[in-house]
């Protein structure tokens, strides 16, 4: 997606490609971090993001996944904390065919960087970070959900696959400095680790907010074999999940058996 600052008109893009993804004969619809609003103006955004209840792009996504009898990944959206605080949450959903949630996960590591290209960004200045590891059972196994920049801290995915994931979410609207130094890279290593499937839908263009983003949303396997690389621009792409590859890596190479414990406290001379 190349998502804009109206909700409703990035939610009826979703709507659609829900519908066409069903038609096409997928299980489950994965959408990009920020997809049913993005926007860098945070006086202008603050003005219209809602509770997760109050917000209509859920509701119109939950009666898109039941009509379509689709499982829908809404990749992620701002909306306003419970907490009542003012803060925000940037918070994955995910739908079930029934139209149902049956998973949240507010994103844990929050993006506060300085890039060298002049870039800052300081996501702690309005959202509140996750505290919480979550996972949901799909149609495509236990499915771990993170988002963007989550995937540069391993001991997250770590826990998660401890916990029996075999598939990973993991939404994103990448720089492209960072999206071309990394992206794939660290993508490929959490799977690789994980021996799981990564889904990563990605945000891709020039905004209407001014910013760009990466793209190249990837399907990647438990081995780290790209299964899709979708490149630039907009679109939807088709991959299939075969969960037995899962049990073929790690019956190769059983790294949860031979995991060691690490001690807390690093002996050093």
């Amino acid at each position: 997606m190349c998502s804009s600052v109206d909700q409703t008109a990035n939610a009826s893009n979703m709507v659609n490609a829900i519908s066409q993804a069903s038609r096409g004969g997928a299980s489950f619809y994965f959408a990009p971090e920020m997809s049913v609003m993005l926007d860098r103006n945070r006086a202008r955004a603050q003005a219209v993001i809602a509770t997760e209840s109050a917000t209509p792009a859920v509701a119109a996504l939950q009666k898109a996944a039941a009509d379509a009898r689709i499982w829908v990944h809404l990749g992620s959206l701002p909306v306003l904390h419970e907490a009542g605080d003012g803060r925000l949450a940037n918070r994955t959903l995910v739908i079930d065919d029934q139209g149902q949630i049956r998973a949240r996960y507010d994103k844990m590591h929050l993006f506060d960087v300085a890039l060298s290209t002049g870039e800052v960004w300081r996501e702690s200045s309005a959202y509140r970070a996750g505290d919480e590891a979550v996972a949901v059972d799909t149609p495509i196994g236990l499915l771990g959900l993170t988002v963007c920049y989550d995937m540069r801290f391993p001991d997250l995915y770590s826990a998660l696959s401890k916990a029996g994931v075999g598939t990973f979410a993991v939404p994103a609207a990448f720089t492209v400095p960072t999206g071309r130094a990394h992206w794939h890279a660290l993508l490929r290593a959490r799977a690789i680790e994980a021996e799981a499937f990564v889904i990563a839908a990605a945000q891709s263009g020039v905004h209407e907010d001014g910013r760009s983003t990466f793209g190249h949303s990837l399907v990647i396997d438990p081995w780290g074999e790209v299964l899709l690389d979708m490149g630039e621009g907009e679109g939807l792409g088709f991959a299939e999940i075969d969960l037995v590859k899962i049990e073929e890596v790690r019956t190769q190479i059983p790294v949860d058996a031979n995991r060691r414990n690490i001690p807390p406290e690093v002996k050093r001379y």
